[in-house]
């Protein structure tokens, strides 16, 4: 082959996976209805806090938003109204975390069976929806239920993998290995996470020492949902706290990639 053929064989290949990359137009979304918290800064001010992008203390998402940017993510936003089709019309990839119960919020915005409905039609459609839970004593779950029967998924309440106190990180241990999700982390760690039990559409992605399911997923018409039962990639467990062999980092990283590989090519 002449170098000049090869340069231009080269070039086109290029240019498809450009385009091809292109139409997936990775707008990542995460909730801020359902969870809703704030907390007084050093002025005295209300300031919005726990799982938004901007938050760069323990309680944000500030790395999962630089793990999303690096995988290709081409806009991170807060949805602080209910979701609808029309406002969820330009995303593609939807956080649901830690749905307010009493204790977060004394007038929380449950789950409903409209909302429900709603995100579903829009995960039918080709959306991405990923749900992170939390036990049952720090989250709702008897609403998050309504979205989570939708996709054969309930979220129990229960807790497992439960850890006492950093002495007892092995408590939370979880080999990833073999489960195509984690492309680089081998090992990764979770604390007091609810299980969630499944029928179909639904299947298990991870499972503990007993069993129970710690990450399940679900093809729903061309969209897909993935669901675990703690928020678990926020900052203080992807920021270097942990020991060594826990790559939490890693399978943040492997997380985002595979939520983005599931968005569908838009023609």
């Amino acid at each position: 082959m002449s170098t000049g053929r090869f340069i231009l064989q080269s070039s086109i290949v290029f240019f498809l996976m450009l385009n091809v990359y292109s139409v997936r137009a990775q707008t990542i979304t995460v909730d801020g209805y359902f969870n809703r918290e704030f907390k007084k800064d050093k002025s005295g001010n209300l300031k919005r806090f726990h799982y938004t992008w901007d938050d760069q203390d323990n309680t944000g998402f500030y790395k999962f938003a630089e793990a999303f940017k690096l995988n290709g993510a081409q806009k991170l936003q807060l949805l602080e109204t209910a979701p609808t089709l029309a406002n969820l019309k330009q995303t593609d990839v939807y956080l649901i975390v830690d749905p307010d119960n009493l204790k977060d919020n004394p007038k929380p915005n449950y789950i409903n069976q409209q909302d429900a409905d709603q995100i579903a039609k829009w995960v039918k459609a080709g959306g991405v929806l990923f749900i992170l839970a939390n036990d049952s004593a720090n989250a709702d779950l008897d609403h998050l239920n309504l979205l989570g029967a939708k996709f054969g998924m309930t979220f129990n309440k229960d807790l497992i993998l439960h850890v006492t106190d950093d002495a007892h990180f092995a408590d939370g241990s979880l080999n990833t290995q073999g489960e195509s999700i984690f492309k680089t982390a081998q090992q990764i760690f979770l604390k007091d996470v609810c299980s969630i039990s499944i029928q179909k559409p639904a299947k298990s992605r991870l499972k503990d020492k007993n069993g129970a399911n710690v990450l399940v997923s679900a093809r729903y018409g061309k969209g897909t949902v993935l669901a675990v039962g703690d928020p678990w990639l926020y900052n203080e467990y992807v920021n270097g706290r942990l020991p060594a062999e826990y790559e939490n980092d890693k399978a943040m990283n492997d997380i985002s990639a595979w939520l983005i590989q599931q968005i569908p090519v838009r023609k």
